[in-house]
């Protein structure tokens, strides 16, 4: 019989240093998923041209969605007792998404949301292996429905390019 190793706990289980690892992640994750919700809203503001009601919904739908992500990720931050990232220069300072005008053509639009979908589900993805490996698994659930959200997303985009 394989004999593993009891967790100690206390509070959620998870001593300081596994914490202050799971919550840099979250907060990395947190600061781009802003940047990327704020794009959105750009680009739902300002569509243009034949597109614009198909897309003009979709950046509707994905910041809508994005909102609700970034919530879901600052209350698991404040779960650990710690404070997530929350003011506009810590997100563009933390954040690889970065900021794009407001005259971008639509398919241009589309390429700079396919973009940062890549950026996230790779934050994700590793934020995720990070908490798998601390036995985190209410992280890593929450994290896992979003790669999944975001893969469905990618493909969807990807497919209105062609």
């Amino acid at each position: 019989m394989i004999q593993t190793e009891k967790r100690v706990f206390k509070k959620l289980g998870f001593n300081k240093e596994e914490s202050d690892k799971i919550v840099t992640s979250l907060n990395k994750l947190l600061a781009n998923y802003h940047v990327h919700y704020q794009k959105l809203r750009n680009f739902h503001w300002n569509v243009t041209g034949g597109d614009f009601f198909d897309l003009h919904d979709k950046f509707e739908e994905l910041y809508t969605e994005s909102y609700e992500n970034i919530d879901l990720i600052a209350e698991r931050i404040r779960v650990f007792g710690m404070t997530p990232l929350s003011l506009i220069r810590e997100y563009l300072e933390h954040s690889e998404i970065k900021e794009v005008g407001t005259d971008l053509p639509s398919d241009e639009m589309v390429r700079e949301v396919l973009k940062d979908f890549e950026i996230l589900a790779e934050n994700m993805n590793e934020c995720a292996e990070n908490v798998a490996e601390l036995g985190d698994s209410a992280t890593e659930d929450m994290l896992i429905s979003m790669i999944k959200s975001i893969e469905l997303h990618h493909w969807m985009l990807t497919s209105f390019l062609k």
